[in-house]
Formats: C-alpha cells, sequence, structure tokens
C-alpha cells in the first residue's frame, strides 16, 4: 500500500468518530475559514471531508508557498499544516507568516515522532502538535475550541 494511502486510512479510520449527528433542518454552518496545508493529497483530502462534514469551509494547499501566494493567509481562521514537506516546511511556513505580522492559531499535524520542532522566538506557540495517525475527534475538538474563541 503506498504511503498516501496509508496516510488516508489512518486518517479516515477515526474520521466518524465524534461526528455530530446529522438531521434534516440541522444547521451545520460555520463562517470561519479551516486552510490544510499537507503536501500528501489522501490527507488534504480526508481532512477536507471531515471538517466539512463538522460544518467548516475548507480550503486546501498542496505546499506552504501556494498557501502563503494566495489570500489564505488573511481569510483562515484555523490552520492546519504538515510540518515536513518539500519546499517550505510547515514550520518556515509559519515563521513567514509571523514575520509579515499575520496571526494564525496553527495546528501542526507530522508523520514523525518525537519532539515537535521549534518556531521562532517571534511566533506564537503552535495550538497544538499531532503525530499521524491522530485521533480525529481530538483534532476536530482543538479547532472547535480555537475557532470558539474568535467569536
Amino acid at each position: 500500500m503506498t504511503r498516501g494511502r496509508t496516510a488516508y486510512l489512518a486518517v479516515m479510520a477515526g474520521a466518524l468518530d465524534g461526528l455530530p449527528e446529522i438531521s434534516p433542518g440541522k444547521s451545520m454552518s460555520c463562517t470561519s475559514i479551516v486552510s490544510v496545508v499537507d503536501d500528501d493529497e489522501s490527507v488534504r483530502t480526508a481532512l477536507d471531508s471531515l471538517l466539512r462534514s463538522h460544518g467548516y469551509t475548507v480550503r486546501v494547499y498542496a505546499n506552504a508557498e501556494a498557501f502563503l501566494s494566495s489570500t489564505g493567509p488573511q481569510d483562515t481562521g484555523c490552520l492546519i499544516s504538515d510540518i515536513q514537506m518539500p519546499g517550505l516546511s510547515g514550520i518556515q511556513m509559519y515563521d513567514e507568516l509571523s514575520a509579515r505580522g499575520i496571526r494564525v492559531p496553527v495546528i501542526f499535524i507530522t508523520g514523525y515522532q518525537g519532539a515537535p520542532p521549534r518556531v521562532s522566538a517571534n511566533a506564537p506557540v503552535p495550538v497544538a502538535y499531532f503525530p499521524k495517525p491522530f485521533p480525529c475527534a481530538a483534532l476536530m475538538a482543538c479547532v472547535e475550541d480555537v475557532l470558539s474563541r474568535q467569536v
């Protein structure tokens, strides 16, 4: 099985964990945008599906450069980013956002175990680090907490 397919299955394995009940007439809209930056298409797809199933507006980006060159940094209420990516890493992207004066709450996800890397001293501390595979309910609770603070 390919790495991408394995990552997709690992994320989706917990996708139903903690999903809200959906019934006719029940509103599931959220005006905050959650951006996902990950070089693995299967992870982007899985997180897009998970977040949309919780009512969030989602934008996905294949790399840090695509995110930084878009309107994403200004529009994002919560950023979920891989750490290890070709080109700019998630940490470098976060440091660049901080250098631009853009403060976006970030949740890092990573396939690498061990202590999380440090961001620059000028950047706010990331909200959380989740090693892949991670429990979807825990990720969703973290996203909901971040976005509830912005209301």
